[in-house]
């Protein structure tokens, strides 16, 4: 049986045991209708996690006893960067998920020429703290133990100039790029446009910043879809996955 897994960033090395915060003592106990004695998983997204026992509960609060620490496993020695223009609702959700779940280290939302989204300060506040949170259920889904950084969103410009990555790339798909001429870095910072794609000039503002520009074969992949297939194929060459 698998063991349910939580976010708790409360939770540090040298705690005996720990009061779950409300939102996972309300899914541990009404939704999964877990007892005393049941064993959860906890992790706090910075690289540390807890196999714990529930211990015995109210009908709003509950503590868990931390019985041993989990090796962290599961986040890869290549850090990518996403640079990802900002799509709509659903996309942008997908592409972050899909994007945490394969490893990301840090996910920029871009404001691009060709972007259809527009955010006043307070939206960029909510959907921020919106796409975080995604990124945290990615993660106890897929078992890694570090989140990602998910940034505010940021003019293209600003994301270029502060890439310091060993290797930069540009989804372009009039262009090709062989990845095999590059030494094996150990990040890598990835732009991918919106829906109808970065117009010429950001590409060659891109490439001026030290970016290459890469395809991903004949077909025009939708921009939620293009980080994953970016992602995959970047962890499978020089990442963890095989």
């Amino acid at each position: 049986m698998r063991i349910p897994r939580f976010y708790e960033p409360l939770l540090q090395a040298g705690m005996d045991q720990l009061e779950l915060s409300e939102s996972v003592a309300q899914h541990a106990l009404k939704v999964l209708r877990m007892r005393e004695g049941e064993r959860l998983r906890l992790f706090n997204g910075q690289g540390l996690e807890f196999l714990a026992e529930l211990l015995p509960a109210s009908r709003r609060s509950a503590q868990a006893r931390l019985l041993e620490s989990i090796p962290q496993h599961s986040e890869s020695s290549l850090r990518i960067e996403l640079g990802q223009a900002l799509s709509r609702g659903e996309r942008m959700d997908f592409a972050i998920q899909k994007a945490t779940e394969l490893g990301c280290a840090q996910i920029t939302p871009l404001f691009t020429e060709r972007c259809e989204v527009r955010l006043d300060a307070q939206r960029q506040d909510k959907r921020q703290r919106h796409w975080q949170q995604i990124a945290i259920s990615a993660c106890e889904q897929s078992q890694r133990q570090v989140i990602p950084e998910i940034t505010h969103p940021v003019p293209l410009q600003d994301w270029l100039s502060d890439c310091q990555a060993d290797l930069k790339l540009v989804l372009d798909p009039h262009q090709a790029l062989s990845l095999g001429e590059h030494p094996r870095p150990q990040s890598i910072a990835l732009l991918i446009g919106p829906e109808g794609g970065l117009s010429a000039e950001e590409i060659e503002l891109a490439r001026n910043q030290g970016f290459f520009p890469l395809t991903l074969g004949p077909r025009v992949l939708r921009t939620e879809t293009a980080p994953v297939a970016a992602c995959a194929i970047l962890q499978y060459l020089w990442g963890d996955l095989s």
